[in-house]
């Protein structure tokens, strides 16, 4: 029996109350400030996005302020209030939290409800990354588009609330490990900094040609080019299926969801068009997938002069360079991509320099191996023992 187990056992030996936070804390909805409201100083602020793009269990100071003229009309956080997220475009991000422990009132503004209470507020932050509490939000999660779920019903969300003693406790274990992932990530995290940069290294030399090694061939001489179509999440959630939808997140591959048909079923290779993406390449082997407005497809005509998997690479080097940056939406649109030039080798050349790059990519980006799949085994194993110890019996 761990020190929590005996903890609840000396404190809560019929097991561990669940409340409703509307019933052991006050709710005030925020309202106002735009990022267009924020100051170089003043008195700090988080805007709601700042919770899930910035923020983490706590915070002790703000990275925004607003004038003071500005603050009087906005919420107040006190120090140990919860700021909780409650829109978002994605279900993981709605009613994320952030427990304010600075040593001074701030303030937040809308699509945020700031709870006060008298709990600790580090232990329901944590309690509210659970698998358990997710579960909840889910069920009271509202719209499409944009989800939301309102103060309303986030007060009906039940949590259980052992001894301030325990909660205590609980706090300084989770700190604590907190704390050590932090470091072992930031140690994987530089690592695979390091195989990133060793990659794109051998990758340039490998890739680098004299004049009479290599020919000089545009991208519309090599493939045939093709633009997504519009799919949206309203079209994703009406027509999900098996097969994916690539679009300009690098993350999840680019994945952006899937439907239950597909526009294409070759080796092929598809590119960002627009955004702060832009420029940024995929390779794709050949299953059934279809893309966004937001990608470009490329499809090699003729296998005899030049490999796919070598077109990826050799666009992964070059293809960044022609990336057009004016108007704050950076772009590389399609009759920009077929004027791209780049140096094909004999096949043979081709298929040697391809097998030596796939070990390295493989160990750099494989999610099923090497160091990203390392990472992400430490967040599992960190997420499911923060479970546990916030897992309860519940008192009868």
């Amino acid at each position: 029996m761990n020190q929590i187990e005996k903890m609840i056992a000396k404190l809560c030996p019929k097991g561990v109350e669940y409340t409703a936070i509307g019933d052991f804390s006050e709710l005030v909805r925020g309202h106002g400030m735009p990022k267009t409201d924020f100051a170089e100083s003043g008195v700090g602020c988080i805007h709601y996005g700042q919770i899930y793009t910035y923020y983490g269990i706590w915070a002790r100071k703000t990275i925004s302020f607003v004038s003071t003229k500005k603050a009087t009309r906005l919420v107040k956080v006190d120090p140990g209030d919860l700021i909780v997220t409650n829109t978002s475009e994605n279900i993981d991000d709605i009613c994320k939290a952030v427990a304010w422990i600075g040593e001074s009132q701030i303030v937040t503004g809308g699509h945020a409800t700031v709870l006060k209470h008298s709990q600790d507020p580090k232990y329901l932050s944590y309690y509210m990354q659970t698998a358990n509490f997710s579960i909840e939000k889910k069920r009271r999660a509202m719209g499409t588009k944009v989800m939301d779920v309102s103060a309303r019903n986030l007060a009906k969300i039940q949590i259980p609330l052992p001894s301030l003693e325990i909660q205590h406790e609980i706090v300084r274990i989770l700190d604590k490990f907190t704390e050590l992932e932090a470091e072992l990530e930031a140690e994987l995290e530089a690592e695979l900094e390091a195989r990133r940069r060793q990659y794109r290294y051998y990758r340039d030399r490998l890739l680098n040609f004299a004049p009479q090694d290599a020919r000089k061939v545009s991208i519309n001489e090599m493939c045939d080019i093709n633009r997504g179509r519009v799919i949206s999440k309203d079209y994703l959630r009406d027509h999900n299926g098996p097969y994916p939808v690539y679009s300009s997140q690098t993350a999840n591959d680019g994945v952006f969801g899937s439907i239950d048909t597909y526009d294409y079923d070759f080796e092929s290779i598809t590119w960002t068009t627009d955004g702060a993406k832009a420029g940024s390449v995929f390779y794709h082997s050949g299953k059934k997938f279809s893309i966004t407005n937001v990608c470009g497809l490329l499809r090699v005509r003729d296998d005899n002069l030049v490999s796919t998997k070598f077109l990826f690479y050799i666009l992964g080097k070059h293809v960044k360079n022609h990336v057009r940056r004016g108007m704050g939406n950076p772009k590389l649109m399609s009759n920009v991509m077929s004027r791209i030039k780049v140096p094909i080798p004999p096949l043979e050349v081709q298929h040697e320099i391809v097998a030596i790059l796939d070990r390295f990519y493989a160990l750099v980006n494989d999610l099923s191996d090497g160091l990203p799949a390392e990472i992400n085994a430490r967040r599992k194993q960190y997420e499911y023992y923060r479970d546990r110890l916030l897992t309860f019996k519940e008192a009868e």
